[in-house]
């Protein structure tokens, strides 16, 4: 168990992103000897005001979300080399709620990945299965081609990093999340198509964590698993207080 990765996405205001973030670098006190890595994704407009609330703290920044260009005229979007100026580490690509919203497909996933590795950060590419398709018995396959449709054709760059993140679509959400032995499989699923990509000592070193419905109440279930290197968390981190007992449970 690596790192614990809070995903706030279009949940909160910049006040109210201060005041978590401060809450959050007060408490880590609490946690002194914890060897795991805590970040936070904040919306874009957010990201100053919580590298501003972070100074002096551990907790690392990510975005939830970024474009595969670093400049151009391209309205409304938000560029990786921007994001790593902000002084974020990590971006989040992919989630499935970008996925069936905004009609984002494997190919654009692709592009930001390359272009998240471009700019120095790392990529925490979502992958995961509807209830549809888990039904019909497609859950591995599914998996499997998301995370090759992400990766094809990127070579690995010098010094970086890579995460893959087993969202189970119909869990998101709704508080039900997996069988920690089902996440377990799903990151082994994984793993062996990141051996298809990369050398072992590459793929060895990607995180595979789990994401979906995780809270103070199964979390111990996901960390205490041996596939599993860490969670993404989305409503049990939007209250600091509720984070701060998720984390000192891990």
């Amino acid at each position: 168990m690596n790192i614990i990765i809070a995903n706030w996405k279009m949940n909160l205001r910049p006040a109210e992103v201060a005041e978590i973030s401060k809450s959050l670098a007060r408490s880590e006190i609490l946690w002194q000897n914890f060897d795991k890595e805590v970040a936070v994704c904040p919306s874009f407009e957010a990201i100053a005001v919580a590298k501003e609330a972070l100074i002096g703290s551990k907790i690392k920044l990510g975005a939830q979300d970024c474009f595969w260009e670093d400049k151009g005229a391209y309205t409304g979007e938000v560029s990786p080399a921007i994001l790593k100026e902000l002084g974020c580490d990590y971006v989040i690509v992919g989630h499935s709620e970008r996925r069936r919203e905004l009609g984002e497909s494997n190919k654009d996933v692709n592009r930001k990945v390359a272009a998240v590795w471009r700019a120095g950060l790392i990529p925490v590419v979502c992958v995961g299965e509807t209830f549809e398709e888990r039904r019909e018995g497609k859950k591995d396959f599914v998996i499997m081609n998301q995370v090759a449709k992400a990766l094809e054709d990127l070579a690995w760059p010098s010094g970086g990093g890579l995460i893959i993140a087993y969202e189970p679509v119909w869990v998101i959400g709704s508080g039900q999340a997996v069988e920690p032995a089902e996440a377990e499989h799903a990151a082994m699923v994984i793993r062996q198509v990141l051996l298809d990509h990369f050398s072992i000592e590459q793929a060895r070193s990607v995180q595979v964590i789990y994401g979906g419905s995780v809270n103070v109440e199964n979390v111990v279930d996901f960390t205490g698993t041996t596939a599993i290197d860490g969670i993404l968390v989305g409503n049990a981190s939007l209250k600091s207080d509720n984070f701060i007992e998720l984390i000192k449970k891990v």
